[in-house]
């Protein structure tokens, strides 16, 4: 045996016996100030003895938490995360009162309540001092990482040489939200990468929104003059999104080369009579079906791929924590639940996201309770349960995703698609540029700094990509702007009754003399002189700041002059109010027209020459807004709101002072940060437009590694 694997032998039984050591120390100090936990016999003992039946007690714990855990969870695995993560407790404590009845000296004891207690101290004691001990050895931080895989190559071929590619996804975080914090110094990692030293720059190019692509060396405007000292290894790229922006329509677009049909987050569909939600799992499952079969292939990670934390599979043969296989019935059933069997197979783990997760929600309290106080506006209702689904967001779906990568880097997978949804969480509801939200962008920082760390210790070179799915816009609310729900400005159009607070507000008695105008008719307060057809009632959902309106009783998508003959009233009301800035019908004229305020009405096919109420919201919107009108799923009116060029502000038809979903602003910036390595993602002074090219970009790029895999066929994917 050469003397190299003498001294890592050496080092880790050192290392083995120190965590024993304070393992022991620590179950010593419990006994003393825990009254329901003893490590001495009714009649008392030694020092001697009580130090002895310490040192066995930890000595077992720790062979039961590294033998029988990773059992236990693996049978839990159909366990719902956030209960899984509970019962961490309660299984642990079981452990260490196991641990204490095999104890042959047979003095320790400890109640139930307590044994959770103290398992759950010693598990985060021994788990920091082994991450103490092994920060300066490599070999033993490697090992210490390969424990966080969920599945080692213990067969199979070896790993190749050529790069893997680690595709991470940032949801929510937009261009300009990216270089402000850089300039900001939020983002260290990230501005390494670009070039800065210290992650502070001039701000220069944080307002910028012309789209453009920046390949150069760092953030700044057209690359020139960003890297200061240190050398660039990543470009920085804008992309627009498509008028859905949102993670259903880009993502969907990013993994599997398609969304078409999908024109919102949330819609209605007629020959179905079901509201598709892109974060529903038969939904996602759906669209991703839908997708695979207009591509013929699986995705981009067909093959030795793995997919986390998505709304869809990519066609990964690896999936955990993937929305679109939630409800599968075949197949293996730990299949969607292997990140977590990744994550809690080491106690100390939850017991880390456990406390975590309190003191997030209990900052979420503390920050909502200030805002509300200090009076700060905009704001939403951020009470009941949203602490929580927050606290999960932001801390077990990010610990459980990046545990699954550091696995997948580990075991040498080809392609990896995370997506970290953290921000996209908060700036809902305490806005993109709030404190709340950059505190987000610093730990999500951290943690590409983790991941980073991790690729140096895997078996084939990595090249790492950032990218987002969309941004967020500013604003308030539509409600909180003009006192009632974009509902109930349709109902007002249509001649339906309105909520009484809606018709006490200044919009509402504006709605009710548009009403008044185009039915050329008086309409008297608590009276219906214009009487709908029976179960006509219109279904008007809200993505963001994007509103569909469709009319269930009609098979087909109705035009502008039907809904003008049966609703005189409604597209004037919906096009004169001031939080709309256009609406989107077929024609049977045009084909299909955008409609304004005082009268607009411009057809598709003009809208280059002339945008009329599209002018606000910048180039590529004419497009956009075509492209959606193909879709079959396109609602009979699509309506966007208002949009503030000067402040950059949207409002939004949900609960949201950060939203994205529609056309106006950041929303529609997402960006792309990859390696130099890599080719750049677009020609000089071209753009990058719309999920489906930046899908294209992304299989270049794995061409470019040596990662080119066969397309599948659909019915493979359908049926994994």
């Amino acid at each position: 045996m050469d003397r190299g694997r003498w001294r890592r032998i050496a080092s880790q039984t050192g290392r083995s016996i120190a965590v024993w050591a304070v393992s022991t120390l620590t179950m010593l100090v419990l006994a003393g100030i825990l009254p329901d936990f003893r490590l001495r016999s009714a009649d008392g003992d030694s020092a001697t003895d009580i130090a002895v039946t310490a040192a066995l007690g930890a000595g077992a714990f720790g062979l039961l938490s590294a033998l029988v855990w990773p059992l236990l969870v693996r049978l839990l695995l159909l366990v719902p995360a956030l209960v899984l993560g509970l019962l961490v407790f309660f299984l642990n404590g079981a452990l260490l009162w196991v641990a204490l009845w095999v104890n042959p000296v047979e003095r320790g004891s400890a109640a139930p309540q307590t044994a959770v207690v103290v398992a759950a101290v010693m598990s985060a004691v021994a788990s920091a001092t082994g991450a103490a001990l092994a920060v300066r050895d490599d070999d033993a931080y490697r090992r210490r990482l390969y424990r966080l895989a969920h599945r080692r190559r213990r067969t199979g071929p070896p790993c190749p040489s050529t790069p893997g590619t680690l595709f991470l996804q940032l949801d929510g975080v937009g261009y300009d939200v990216l270089l402000d914090a850089v300039g900001k110094g939020l983002m260290p990692t990230v501005a390494r990468w670009l070039g800065r030293d210290d992650g502070r720059g001039d701000g220069k190019s944080a307002g910028r929104g012309d789209g453009k692509r920046d390949d150069g060396g760092g953030a700044g405007e057209g690359g020139q003059g960003a890297a200061r000292g240190r050398r660039a290894t990543h470009r920085l790229t804008c992309w627009r999104t498509d008028w859905s922006s949102q993670t259903g329509a880009s993502q969907l677009g990013i993994l599997h080369g398609s969304n078409f049909d999908v024109p919102a987050f949330r819609w209605y569909e007629k020959a179905r009579r079901e509201v598709m939600v892109c974060n529903r799992p038969t939904s996602a499952a759906e669209l991703q079906a839908r997708a695979i079969e207009r591509t013929g292939h699986a995705g981009l990670l067909a093959g030795d791929g793995a997919s986390r934390g998505n709304l869809f599979s990519g066609g990964a043969e690896e999936q955990a924590l993937v929305l679109s296989i939630a409800t599968r019935r075949r197949g293996p059933l730990n299949r969607s639940r292997a990140g977590y069997f990744a994550y809690f197979s080491d106690p100390a783990n939850a017991v880390r996201t456990a406390l975590s997760f309190v003191a997030e929600a209990g900052r979420e309290i503390g920050q909502s309770t200030r805002a509300r106080f200090t009076k700060q506006r905009p704001c939403v209702s951020r009470g009941g349960l949203y602490p929580f689904v927050r606290a999960f967001a932001t801390v077990v779906e990010r610990d459980v995703v990046v545990a699954a990568v550091m696995g997948d880097l580990l075991a040498g997978r080809t392609a990896v698609y995370a997506d970290l949804v953290a921000y996209d969480e908060v700036a809902h509801h305490s806005g993109p540029t709030s404190r709340d939200a950059e505190k987000v962008l610093q730990r999500l920082d951290r943690a590409l700094a983790l991941i980073e760390k991790v690729a140096e210790h895997a078996p084939r070179p990595y090249r790492i990509v950032v990218l987002s799915d969309h941004g967020q816009s500013p604003g308030e609310t539509f409600r909180s702007r003009y006192g009632l729900t974009l509902g109930d400005l349709v109902r007002a159009g249509c001649g339906l009754p309105v909520p009484r607070r809606a018709r006490r507000t200044r919009s509402g008695a504006e709605a009710r003399a548009a009403v008044r105008a185009a039915l050329r008719r008086p309409v008297e307060e608590g009276a219906e002189h214009y009487r709908p057809a029976r179960g006509s009632e219109p279904v008007v959902l809200a993505s963001g700041n994007l509103g569909l309106i469709s009319f269930p009783d009609v098979p087909h998508r109705m035009t502008k002059e039907d809904i003008d003959a049966r609703h005189p009233a409604l597209l004037p009301t919906l096009a004169n109010h001031p939080g709309i800035g256009f609406l989107l019908v077929r024609s049977e004229r045009h084909g299909g027209v955008v409609l304004g305020a005082h009268g607009a009405e411009i057809p598709l096919a003009e809208l280059d020459d002339n945008p009329g109420p599209l002018a606000p919201f910048g180039p590529g919107a004419a497009d956009a807004v075509r492209r959606t009108h193909t879709f079959p799923h396109t609602a009979d009116i699509m309506v966007n709101s208002a949009y503030d060029p000067a402040d950059g502000e949207v409002l939004a038809f949900e609960e949201q002072i950060g939203s994205h979903g529609g056309l106006g602003g950041a929303q529609s910036r997402a960006f792309l940060l990859s390696p130099l390595a890599l080719s750049p993602p677009v020609a000089e002074d071209a753009e990058l437009v719309g999920a489906e090219q930046v899908h294209q970009v992304l299989r270049r790029w794995l061409n470019e590694s040596g990662s080119t895999r066969a397309p599948e066929e659909p019915r493979r994917q359908r049926a994994a």
